[in-house]
C-alpha cells in the first residue's frame, strides 16, 4: 500500500484516523529527536528522513536524483511500520534496538532488516524509537554508508 502523496500533509490527510493518531505520534517523536541535518521528505509512498543533497550531493545510489535515505515512517495495510537504515547497516546499533525492545513493548518484535511492523498502535514503543532516533548523526550515516558501498 503506497501513498501517491506529494506532500506530508497530503499524506496524513489521506489517514484513517485510527491510524492518523498513532502516525502523527511518531512524526513527533521523530521531529523531536532526529538529530540536526535529516530532512523531512515524501519518499518511496512514504514519510521519510533523509540526507539532503545540499548535504550528500552524491544522492542514493540506487537512484541518485534521490537524497539518502535515513528513515521512514509508513501507514501500510496491516501495520504502522519505521523502517531505520542504520539498525540494518550496524549490528550493534541492531543488537542494542533488539534487547531494548522488550523493556518498552509487550508485544513480540515483528522486524526485518530495517523494517519494524506494528500491527497495534498500542504496541508502538514511542520512546525507544525517539532513542533510536538519538543514536546516529548526519555524518555517522554518510560514513557507514560509504563504507557499505565500498564493500
Amino acid at each position: 500500500m503506497q501513498s501517491t502523496a506529494a506532500t506530508p500533509d497530503q499524506y496524513f490527510s489521506e489517514l484513517p484516523e485510527d491510524r492518523r493518531n498513532a502516525m502523527e505520534q511518531l512524526r513527533k517523536v521523530v521531529t523531536d529527536n532526529i538529530p540536526a541535518g535529516f530532512k523531512e521528505v515524501m519518499s518511496y509512498g512514504m514519510l521519510g528522513y533523509c540526507v539532503p543533497h545540499e548535504i550528500y550531493p552524491n544522492g542514493y545510489h540506487c537512484n541518485p536524483k534521490d537524497p539518502l535515505p535515513f528513515f521512514a515512517i509508513a501507514s501500510q495495510k496491516n501495520s504502522i511500520n519505521i523502517y531505520h537504515m542504520m539498525i540494518y547497516a550496524d549490528k550493534e546499533l541492531h543488537d542494542w534496538f533488539v534487547a531494548e525492545y522488550p523493556k518498552y513493548s509487550k508485544s513480540k518484535l515483528d522486524m526485518g532488516k530495517s523494517c519494524i511492523r506494528f500491527k497495534k498502535t498500542a504496541d508502538i514503543p514511542y520512546d525507544l524509537i525517539g532513542e533510536l532516533l538519538t543514536k546516529v548523526t548526519v555524518d555517522q550515516w554518510i560514513e557507514r554508508y560509504e563504507s557499505n558501498l565500498k564493500k
